[in-house]
């Protein structure tokens, strides 16, 4: 599914954040400096500290390195553009060259050059193991425009491919148990790992990135959006996101917080227990919607294993799955105040991996 706006088709300037009650300066939320205490940094002025650590590409390097952006290469497309593997070097030091995945922007796309520069200054921002890392960027104004990025290579495509291919082998229970965790932690940082809190906005199996050992990595931040600072309980926005992923209250009005990120990882969770997609209008009626189908079958009821990945061939301890289920209904509250945090989350899922019996357990 591509990811756009859940009202247009084409990006659509955002309307201005709601002016809250003036606080005292005591309850702002206060961060380090070299002279005084400041209000927190946003997004744009971390970034000017940082982006001498990205390299900037001349078009021809890139264009090179794709033979002519070959479709050969082309190993993804969406609402950005298309990715294509290749292989460049960093510097004129570096001897051999690196693998490398280079997404370009389709002008007619709808993404364009706001949702570009986020994601150059948030990527060039963060820094964590389950965050996928930005190499550098092309930039090229004029009536010849173009807009790239770099990134470091994932070998294994993303979650969303592993989960429903019907080619693919099955992703094992370890292996989901251990995609779950590492997701959850990246989320876990951008919400509370940083000095000012960042939403992701767009969390989906597909933007969930593997690597050579199926560790995942969060990518696309094209969407992502600075938290809300002082007594603000949110941020304001146009909803934008993947249709069967977005917080109902965000859809509804606008109202963004971490806790819509929350609801978006309790999707994820249903469709990596079930290898079914959050949306599936393929499916018999009643079964369209995932997280509406599972209610049928309760964590704790005698039918629970009826929304099981039936690819896993039972290949799973079922009492994991279970604790898995809840944690995942947890997130799905409609409140999101009675959500739990991210961090909140991924200490309930290493408690269920840490309980969990090593290798395969066969529910009986």
């Amino acid at each position: 599914m591509k990811c756009l706006s859940i009202f247009h088709s084409k990006s659509s300037p955002e309307p201005k954040e709601e002016n809250p009650p003036s606080k005292p300066k005591s309850e702002t939320r206060l961060v380090k400096s070299t002279g005084s205490i400041s209000f927190p940094r946003n997004i744009p002025e971390i970034y000017k500290e940082k982006e001498h650590t990205l390299t900037k590409f001349s078009f021809s390097d890139l264009r090179n390195a794709t033979s002519n952006f070959n479709k050969l290469l082309k190993i993804g497309e969406g609402g950005f553009g298309c990715v294509y593997k290749a292989r460049i070097r960093l510097s004129e030091t570096q001897k051999d060259p690196l693998v490398v995945a280079i997404k370009r922007l389709n002008k007619q796309g709808m993404q364009g050059h706001k949702e570009w520069q986020t994601e150059v200054q948030f990527l060039g921002v963060v820094d964590h193991p389950n965050l996928v890392k930005l190499l550098g960027y092309c930039s090229v104004d004029g009536d010849r425009m173009q807009r790239l990025l770099v990134y470091e290579y994932m070998p294994n495509k993303s979650l969303a491919v592993h989960l429903f291919s019907q080619t693919l082998p099955p992703l094992p229970w370890k292996t989901r148990l251990q995609i779950c965790l590492g997701a959850a932690e990246g989320l876990a940082y951008l919400h509370e790992g940083l000095e000012i809190q960042v939403i992701f906005r767009d969390f989906k199996t597909s933007n969930v990135l593997l690597d050579e050992k199926f560790n995942p990595k969060l990518s696309d931040f094209g969407l992502a959006r600075e938290g809300p600072q002082g007594d603000r309980s949110h941020v304001s926005t146009m909803p934008v996101g993947t249709y069967g992923y977005a917080a109902p209250e965000y859809v509804e009005t606008g109202h963004l917080k971490a806790k819509s990120d929350v609801w978006s990882f309790g999707v994820v969770l249903f469709e990596i227990l079930s290898g079914r997609q959050a949306v599936d209008r393929n499916r018999p009626k009643g079964e369209h919607k995932l997280i509406e189908w599972v209610k049928l079958f309760p964590a704790d009821s005698k039918n629970f294993r009826m929304i099981m990945d039936k690819r896993l061939n039972n290949k799973y301890c079922v009492d994991d799955a279970r604790s898995i289920a809840k944690l995942a209904v947890r997130c799905l509250y409609k409140n999101p105040d009675d959500r739990p945090t991210m961090s909140q989350v991924v200490k309930g899922l290493r408690d269920v991996i840490s309980d969990s019996q090593i290798g395969l357990v066969y529910d009986k």
